[in-house]
């Protein structure tokens, strides 16, 4: 028997399995996929049971367990190309109701599902919010590898830039450095940083509900007159991208499936921010998976919406394959 078929030392699981949800959202911001961030804990919790014996304490096992999740996302970097959304790569469509082609060789961006520990300090869940939301994880794909993960263990993480340092195997002026041009080019490509504003419980109830009711009864004015005016939407694997109710009409009349009572809505969350599973009916009078929906609700309206394509992530958010109709 070789050692990775071995058990997994118990002593090491209960210290170590408590920092798993952390370690799979920095993977996530460092890599901006779901499934590249789950395989990478994998392999940091692979990699620390195989040291475990080794371990001398001289720093925390959070640490450790950082040290090594960093390293292993940074080593997968070295070949991978970043993970934009449609509006990465270049300006709106003037043209909705146009037929859309795919750019399935694309590395797209992903969502990620909430996952938030109820007994968290509220200030802690807001922050930890922030630094996942779409908008944010895309615009950190814009940064070199190293920079990145300066950022983020700085500003997301409040880690020491001594503390850094170590983990990176660097001075503290070059973590202060990186840190100076990673925060410059973060500005550059997102001057104007998405703001949420969350809005008030009931207000965010009514505008999810009756975006859901509107999507389901195929009524493309009631959506979009939930849409700010400057609203966004996406759709990878499609690189073409809307500004603007009137445009997103002009796609949901002209390309958009499906006509009134042919979609299903399952509610769910991702990025910290409310998330659509969305059915389509099929011939045998089911309803198939279609995409996922993230939504950026404000008080003044619904500003992001971000579909999804990649049947995959159905099971990532443990949506089922199919809903049945009902009565």
């Amino acid at each position: 028997m070789t050692r990775a078929d071995q058990p997994v030392q118990p002593d090491f699981l209960s210290q170590a399995d408590p920092y798993r949800r952390e370690l799979l959202a920095h993977c996530y911001r460092m890599l901006g996929s779901v499934h590249d961030a789950e395989d990478l804990v994998q392999e940091t919790y692979l990699r620390a049971w195989r040291a475990f014996e080794r371990f001398e304490g001289r720093s925390t096992l959070r640490t450790w367990l950082y040290r090594i999740a960093t390293s292993a996302c940074l080593t997968a970097l070295e070949s991978r190309g970043r993970r934009p959304l449609p509006a990465g790569l270049g300006g709106p469509s003037e043209e909705g109701g146009q037929p859309l082609e795919t750019r399935p060789e694309v590395p797209w961006l992903e969502p990620i599902p909430t996952g938030e520990d109820p007994d968290a300090d509220p200030a802690a869940v807001v922050t930890s919010r922030e630094s996942m939301r779409l908008a944010f994880v895309a615009a950190l794909q814009h940064l070199p590898p190293r920079q990145r993960a300066v950022l983020i263990l700085r500003d997301v993480l409040a880690w020491r830039a001594a503390e850094v340092a170590e983990l990176l195997d660097t001075s503290t002026a070059a973590v202060n450095s990186a840190l100076q041009r990673a925060r410059a080019q973060l500005h550059e490509v997102a001057p104007t940083p998405e703001s949420v504003t969350e809005p008030a419980e009931e207000r965010a109830r009514e505008l999810l509900e009756g975006y859901v009711s509107a999507f389901e009864r195929k009524d493309v004015d009631a959506i979009v007159a939930l849409l700010a005016q400057d609203a966004v939407w996406e759709m990878p694997p499609f690189p073409t991208w809307f500004r603007g109710p009137e445009q997103v009409a002009r796609h949901l009349s002209g390309q958009c499936p499906g006509g009134p009572g042919d979609f299903r809505l399952v509610t769910t969350s991702a990025n910290g921010a409310p998330a659509l599973g969305m059915y389509l009916r099929g011939d045998d009078g089911a309803f198939h998976r279609f995409c996922l929906q993230v939504l950026t609700v404000t008080g003044g309206g619904i500003t992001h919406v971000v579909s999804f394509f990649d049947h995959r992530l159905f099971d990532t958010f443990g949506l089922p394959d199919a809903v049945l109709d009902t009565p």
